[in-house]
């Protein structure tokens, strides 16, 4: 999406920083993922299917710069569809979260996956946004999903989700020795407070609850076949001429 600041904000160390962590990540996981068809929405900055093997692969948003010039909410793709849909950063910069959500769960096949990543509210970079000297440009002027919030709405589309990873643990610093200087908490935030990370990846599959057709049987029972019985003589003579 078009969002103020995101470019500048992509070039700065703090934006390397974070997206570094996330592409590392995203790269791991899509690597093992097949299917015919996979998205990217929002970000294009970024290639964030560079290690997908799925043949076709399209960057999809509301800028001239992606592939699929479209609304969000309407996602001109066919219903069941799409096998793999990455979103960095997407809910949260966009008024229409719910709507979004629902037309990745309309596109993708069954147990297809979606990637997702955002700020996590419940960290030093959620804080950042609640003091008075926050600037008001990107990534601060967001709506942060916390993850049992997204969780929440993703099950209820029926996705099954993972527990999520978290990450970039130090203070949103602007400068890069400062982010140098924090990176030993990286190691310690990951062991004793996980769900601390400044931005988190969640990993959702969809799952379709399969249906059994149970049919009458058509196919009449065989009469059992009568057993053979020994005739008597008496029998016999009764029909002999």
């Amino acid at each position: 999406m078009s969002i103020a600041g995101l470019d500048d904000w992509l070039q700065s160390p703090q934006g390397n920083y974070v997206m570094a962590w996330e592409q590392a990540r995203i790269d791991a996981i899509v690597a093992d993922l097949f299917g015919y068809n996979a998205i990217q929405l929002g970000l294009p900055q970024r290639d964030l299917l560079a290690q997908n093997r799925i043949p076709l692969r399209q960057v999809v948003g509301d800028s001239a710069t992606v592939n699929v010039v479209c609304d969000l909410r309407q996602l001109p793709f066919a219903a069941h569809s799409i096998d793999l849909v990455v979103m960095a950063h997407v809910l949260e910069f966009h008024d229409h979260q719910h709507q979004i959500l629902r037309e990745v769960e309309r596109v993708l096949i069954p147990e297809g996956e979606v990637l997702i990543t955002g700020f996590n509210p419940l960290s030093l970079w959620g804080l950042r946004r609640r003091l008075p000297n926050c600037p008001g440009g990107f990534p601060w002027n967001g709506h942060y999903l916390s993850v049992p919030r997204l969780k929440d709405w993703l099950q209820l589309l029926g996705f099954e989700v993972d527990r999520g990873c978290f990450g970039c643990y130090s203070p949103p610093c602007h400068h890069q020795r400062w982010l140098k200087r924090w990176h030993f908490v990286e190691a310690a935030g990951n062991r004793w407070w996980n769900p601390a990370g400044g931005v988190y990846l969640l990993r959702a599959i969809k799952r379709v609850h399969g249906m059994r057709l149970i049919l009458p049987n058509w196919k009449q029972q065989a009469s059992p076949r009568k057993a053979l019985s020994v005739v008597s003589k008496k029998e016999i003579e009764l029909y002999e001429p």
